[in-house]
């Protein structure tokens, strides 16, 4: 991430961090929690159970507040720096795979008895030996 300007690095930097954040089991439990504080509001609202909530919830709007966390800003927010934190990660991970490829380029060369400097260097200098060899 060394190239690009401050703002660039900045961003790239916040990305993968939001996306290795937010891509662990603790996140997960995280979000369960909020999604579960909000459900009694759910519930209510559909009339599943006939309990109000305490004066003090209610004014402090504690459920409308999580709610809000929950369905908008995670939802709307979240996914879009996500998906920029996956391509990141995917920029660097096809380049360290042309980086192996290369590197694999390289060795199969040097491996190849056809090649000048690989293998049949040591073929070559095998069948010198051979030929001072006395015959059997």
């Amino acid at each position: 991430m060394p190239t690009h300007n401050a703002y660039a690095r900045f961003n790239k930097w916040l990305a993968i961090k939001v996306t290795t954040g937010v891509g662990s089991m603790t996140c997960a439990y995280v979000f369960s929690l909020l999604a579960l504080i909000s459900l009694p509001a759910i519930l209510s609202a559909f009339k599943v159970f006939h309990t109000t909530f305490p004066d003090w919830l209610v004014k402090a709007s504690l459920i409308a507040l999580v709610s809000w966390i929950a369905q908008t800003y995670i939802q709307l927010v979240l996914l879009s720096v996500i998906i920029v934190g996956q391509n990141i990660q995917a920029t660097a991970s096809d380049a360290r795979a042309a980086k192996t490829f290369e590197d694999t380029e390289v060795v199969v060369d040097r491996l190849d008895e056809h090649t000048a400097g690989g293998i049949r260097t040591i073929l070559d200098r095998l069948d010198q030996i051979e030929a001072r060899l006395p015959s059997a």
